[in-house]
This record gives structure tokens, sequence and C-alpha cells, in this order.
């Protein structure tokens, strides 16, 4: 373990390259599996629609025989789940619904506001083509077909694209076990009274638990931990039973009653514990037998910041999800935005279109113990390692919150 800063790529590729998904899986009900992992890639055993109908409300015909405007007999009715049967005599018409199967013969649909309709007969009113106002059999879904691929995190749309196809149970990834406690004699539950001035409350168990549900893992939270080595390793062999992931909050610093290093030493191991990143360079990560570790800094944002950027990846990477990149843009600085050279910094931002571009501007402090700057802020400036502060109108990269955030 090296105690020179760890830059941001580098130890997003060194997790990468450590931690390899979980590989148990179970089968749910759709009803179930919203935001979970999907185990296997799953095909299409039926074309959707699985007939051709109508589009709209109106009258399926031969389009040729429309536009001769001639007079069209209504000679029945179709209804979803209710077809039409029999031979469509010449110049006769069936009065459709949508989403009813089109009737042998037929090959366009009228449109109920363009005919004239006299008694049991119409006159097409507008010129067709073969094809109008239907939906071809397997024009969403081919039989055959892959519809979701292995790795997918289940979204409402995809549960309806499963249901579509007759789908009721899926295979997917067991959920993450992971064990969450914050570190200080100084953290109090909310719902108390502070002991004194120096108390405070624990916020950043909320949080962090917040944005741990919005992953669909198995939480277990183990609460508030006192500053004492004996405590500290106590918890942390039985979060290691369980856990696949064991997070703390605070205790990764320098400071006298900063033990997490101490007892990850005796217990397991770090690989490395401080990122050139701001907020959050007291950032340790490492081995429990066989659970992962991550400590994250004391200060909210700062635990907020390397939660969101280190954290959550290396959570859905384990749970078997294939993320795609994480989507960035290009703005422009509204004001001077202050920085140093050393670190990647995560300042929290404001975007906003105006005339067709982007600009961006810090939120509040910067402060990393102040998260009224991300409760502001609707994105990441991010700003390179070796930067230096920038000037109004210069270009920046921005990473808006993304529903993992907010």
């Amino acid at each position: 373990m090296s105690n020179t800063w760890t830059p941001v790529q580098t130890a997003l590729a060194a997790i990468q390259n450590l931690v390899s998904p979980i590989t148990d899986t179970e089968s749910i009900d759709l009803f179930s599996a919203l935001d979970r992992v999907l185990a296997e890639s799953v095909f299409a055993s039926i074309n959707v629609p699985g007939f051709d109908n109508s589009a709209m409300d109106g009258y399926a015909v031969r389009a040729v025989e429309a536009n001769t405007r001639m007079p069209l007999q209504v000679v029945g009715n179709a209804y979803a789940g209710h077809t039409f049967v029999g031979e469509l005599p010449a110049a006769s018409c069936v009065r459709i619904m949508t989403g009813a199967q089109l009737p042998t013969g037929t090959d366009a649909v009228i449109m109920q506001e363009q005919v004239e309709r006299t008694d049991e007969q119409i006159i097409c009113q507008t010129d067709l083509q073969v094809g109008d106002n239907v939906r071809l059999c397997g024009s969403d879904i081919k039989q055959g077909t892959t519809i979701l691929t292995a790795g997918q995190r289940l979204t409402p749309v995809h549960l309806g694209l499963l249901a579509s196809i007759g789908i009721a149970h899926v295979k997917v990834v067991r959920k993450l076990k992971v064990a969450l406690f914050s570190n200080g004699d100084e953290l109090i539950q909310p719902g108390q009274s502070l002991p004194s001035s120096s108390h405070l409350y624990d916020s950043n168990r909320f949080v962090l638990n917040g944005m741990l549900q919005r992953l669909n893992v198995e939480i277990h939270d183990l609460g508030r931990i006192p500053d004492n080595p004996k405590a500290l390793e106590d918890v942390f062999k039985q979060a290691m039973q369980s856990a696949d992931v064991v997070i703390s909050s605070a205790g990764v610093s320098v400071g006298d009653a900063d033990f997490t290093k101490d007892v990850m030493s005796k217990l397991g191991h770090i690989e490395f514990w401080k990122i050139a990143m701001k907020p959050g360079k007291p950032f340790a990560f490492g081995k429990l037998g066989s659970s992962w570790f991550c400590g994250l800094p004391g200060n909210p944002v700062a635990a907020v910041v390397t939660m969101n950027q280190i954290v959550q990846p290396m959570l859905r990477n384990l749970a078997g999800e294939q993320c795609s990149a994480v989507t960035t843009f290009t703005a422009e600085a509204s004001c001077v935005i202050n920085k140093r050279p050393g670190r990647t910094d995560f300042q929290r931002g404001y975007f906003e279109q105006k005339e067709g571009k982007l600009f961006a501007r810090p939120v509040g402090s910067q402060s990393s113990a102040l998260l009224t700057s991300v409760a502001r802020a609707n994105c990441f400036i991010i700003l390179e390692q070796d930067r230096d502060s920038v000037s109004a109108g210069e270009s920046v990269t921005i990473q808006p919150f993304d529903r993992f955030m907010i």
C-alpha cells in the first residue's frame, strides 16, 4: 500500500480489475424485478403484435376499393379481442376499433373522421395506401430476436417488454449485501437531543443509505460505532461474515482517533487509502476476508462524492450490471471557478441552457462539510487533476446528476 495519492481513474481501473461480479442468481416474478440486474439474455418466443391490427378507430377496407370513392357496405364489427369472422364481400368494409385484428381480405384502415357515413354505408374522403393505420404482425418485436441482454438493470419499460412476450418470471443476479455504519464519538442519531455543542447529528448514514437503496441492494445498517479500536474490530468481524461489501463513513483520515487503517491491517488489507480527488481524499479500499471494504470520508459532501464516483460504479460492477459510460457534457463556465492543481475536483454546480449553449457555475460554498451545496446542485463540474482555476468563458466538463444521485 502506497502513501501517495491515487489518481481517480487509476483507482477506478484498479477496482474494476480487482472486483469480479457475483454469479449467484434467482428467479423472481416481474412485480419484484424492478431495478434488479438481469442474469441471462431474453429472446422473444412470439411476435408482438401477434397479428395485423388497427392503429386507430375507423373502418377496415381494401385500399383500392376505398380510393374509388364508391360506397362501401359496413358488414360487421371488429373489437380488440373479438375478431370479425368470415370473408369480406366486394365493395364492403368492417367497423374496427383500435387494437382489433385486421379482418381477412382488408389491407388498410380509414380513420372514422375521414369517412362520410350514411346508414350502413361509408364513402372514403381521403387517399389511402396499403398498410395505412395498420400495425403489422411483429412490427414491435419479432419472434427470435434478443429483447434484453444479461447485465441490464431492469426498468419499468423492460418489465413491460417482458410481459408483452408472456414472461412472468425472470432470472436475476441476487441482491448485493452491503453493511453500512458511521464511525465517531461525536455522532448522534436524529431524533435524540444533542448532549453538547461538540456533538452533531449523523447525516452520512442516511444519505448513503438512500444512495444504496437506489441500487436495490440488501442493506445491513450497523448504526454508529464509537472511536474505539475494539468496537471497530468487532463491527468489522460482524460485517465481514455476511456482507459482500462493508462501507464505513469517517475514521479513514490520519487523526489520532482514526483507527480504521490499523484494524484493517489486522483483519484484511487496504489496496489504497488516499485518492487525488476533492472532496474525498481520505478514501480507503481493500478486502476484509471475502468482503470488499470501502472507507468513506467523514465530511458529508466528501462521503457523497466518493460514494457516487467510486463506490456506486464498483457496486454496479459487482452486481453484474453492464454499465454504459458516464454521461458528460462540455459547458461554458459562467463565472470564475477556483481550483488548485493536484487533485481532480468535483465541484457541485448548476448548469442550464441558454440560446443553445450550456453554462455552468459552482453552487454555494464548496466546503466538503456542507450538504446544502449538493442539495442545490444539478451536476458535478469536473476539473482535471492538473488544472488550475477556470476563468469565465472557459470550457468545463459537467456530469449531470443521475437517478443514483438525486
